[in-house]
């Protein structure tokens, strides 16, 4: 039976996820609770859990500092963070100090049990446990096929809305709560082309759809299409498109950005 402490300041919440576990997480109990990151501190001195669950916006210490202090307790100590709060700034400084998945409240089931299926899985290696379960390589659970397809649906959909955004692999791996290395090779086995090549021509078709139908700028269209430099988008552009970009919208443009 593994060890859960739960931090949570709202206590309908807090119930909510004790409840869930429950559910659940057969193989889980919770063994300590939390109103806030002190309190936690307060017991993470007196006994170690196997798994760390906490929000991240809390009043007297956020949780990412309280991942911080725990880290610096037990660097092995298991963690998961839940919170109402999806900005990508989150996400990624929980990454960082080794957390292992970031939920969105509310918790959709599905994405609870994945992300508990794991935590278990890692456990079981940890201490030796059989399980039915299987890890690929990189420690992370085998997708099925199904699976596989929704991710990397899911993959393509954030990088189609934020072709702007940080589309680092480690930062969209974080989202997908999966090791960086395995997201890599899914996605080249579902799509047939690199994540990074993938990257660039997205970004490089945004460019050209901004082109044809807005009048930006040349510099915004490459900002806005994720080319950090005006000089660098007008020479990929040639290269790829076989024309400048002022060529291409002068080519392709209606009549109203012309």
């Amino acid at each position: 039976m593994y060890k859960v402490l739960l931090v949570e300041d709202e206590r309908v919440i807090l119930e909510g996820l004790r409840e869930l576990i429950i559910r659940t997480a057969p193989e889980f109990r919770v063994m300590g609770e939390a109103s806030g990151g002190r309190e936690a501190l307060e017991f993470l001195r007196s006994d170690v859990p196997d798994v760390l669950i906490t929000d991240i916006r809390m009043r007297e210490m956020d949780g990412l500092t309280l991942i911080s202090k725990a880290r610096e307790m037990y660097p092995e100590l298991l963690m998961i963070i839940i919170s109402g709060y999806g900005e990508f700034e989150y996400a990624r400084r929980a990454m960082e100090y080794g957390v292992q998945n970031y939920l969105l409240k509310p918790v959709e089931l599905q994405e609870w049990v994945t992300a508990i299926q794991k935590i278990q899985l890692l456990l079981d290696r940890r201490y030796g446990v059989s399980s039915s379960q299987t890890l690929d390589t990189t420690g992370e659970p085998e997708c099925s096929s199904g699976d596989t397809r929704k991710i990397i649906r899911d993959v393509k959909e954030y990088i189609r809305l934020h072709p702007d955004g940080d589309l680092r692999l480690q930062t969209i791996a974080a989202l997908v709560h999966l090791n960086p290395t395995y997201l890599s090779q899914l996605f080249k086995n579902e799509t047939g082309t690199t994540y990074s090549e993938y990257i660039a021509e997205a970004r490089m078709e945004r460019a050209k759809w901004l082109l044809v139908n807005t009048q930006l700028k040349i510099y915004d269209v490459a900002r806005l299409s994720g080319h950090q430099s005006p000089k660098h988008f007008m020479l990929v552009f040639k290269q790829q498109v076989g024309w400048t970009a002022g060529e291409y919208r002068n080519r392709f443009g209606t009549d109203e950005q012309l």
